[in-house]
């Protein structure tokens, strides 16, 4: 995926209910995109309908889906899927993505649990998306997502990721937060498991917080600041795929404006430091390089 087949370019940050008065004053310099749920904004009128118009005729908005539920065995909610189509319509949304897992069966969970790593899961899972894929109209994006017991595991993360990204035949939303995550709760190497991932198919790219329960737990929260190791994993990215839109996510526990522009600030000088030259996406950052220097 190109630079120019990005659906958005730059760095950016979600927008959450609470953020809407103290991101008003933020600029198209600083924030390049936002990103909402759908689920959240879908028929809201009055005076936060308005705020949230005023929004989307300022930036370019991607939306992140909470309530999908992809991997289920209940069948696909195609009433909201209909809710979100107009929605996308309505305010120009760039992208749509939601998350390699599943929130419900007869009720919602309000939590996102793993799909088991199976091929049947596999086959499941590609058809489904396929099918909101052909409801929309469009090519949506799954993001890998961080999970705490793997039931049923017949293959491995990175098989499943990439076995369900190419029979669905759609795009891939990187969050490295969840791979660090991930990484340090079931043991295995961040770096190599992020040059494992479907590259070419990255839409965007999330960051995070998260909270350290134990010295070998971590629990995904998007409520706290990116730390060092989760920069230094979003670097490597960045070298192994090109330089690709980055939004940062958070949810709770937020901290002045000031502060959170400067962990989007952080995004656009790692942007800027790893975009000397502009690779295709799947050739190394490096390699790039030197033959640009060479």
């Amino acid at each position: 995926m190109s630079n120019s087949q990005f659906p958005v370019l730059g760095a950016g940050v979600g927008l959450r209910r609470a953020l809407m008065g103290p991101l008003s004053s933020v600029s198209t310099e600083q924030v390049d995109f936002m990103e909402v749920a759908p689920e959240n904004w879908i028929n809201v009128g009055g005076r936060f309908g308005k705020q949230f118009r005023a929004y989307t005729e300022r930036f370019p908005f991607n939306c992140h889906g909470l309530s999908l539920s992809i991997g289920s065995p209940a069948p696909l909610d195609f009433d909201l899927l209909g809710q979100i189509k107009q929605f996308i319509n309505e305010h120009q949304i760039r992208c749509y993505s939601e998350h390699l897992s599943y929130c419900s069966d007869t009720a919602h969970l309000y939590d996102l649990m793993p799909i088991p790593f199976t091929e049947e899961a596999v086959r499941y899972t590609a058809d489904r998306i396929r099918q909101v894929q052909d409801f929309l109209g469009q090519r949506i994006a799954m993001e890998n997502v961080s999970y705490y017991g793997a039931p049923q595991q017949e293959m491995t993360e990175i098989d499943f990721i990439n076995a369900v990204i190419e029979q669905a035949d759609c795009d891939f939303l990187l969050d490295v937060n969840n791979i660090y995550v991930n990484s340090i709760n079931h043991r295995y190497d961040a770096e190599q498991f992020l040059g494992g991932l479907p590259g070419d198919r990255i839409a965007y790219v999330h960051m995070a917080g998260h909270y350290q329960e134990a010295e070998d737990l971590l629990v995904d929260t998007h409520g706290a600041d990116v730390i060092d190791p989760v920069w230094q994993l979003l670097g490597k990215a960045y070298a192994l795929f090109g330089v690709m839109p980055t939004l940062l996510e958070r949810d709770f526990n937020f901290p002045p404006v000031h502060e959170l522009m400067a962990e989007v600030a952080q995004i656009k000088v790692l942007q800027a430091d790893y975009a000397v030259i502009s690779p295709t996406l799947g050739e190394p950052a490096e390699v790039a390089r030197a033959q640009h220097v060479s």
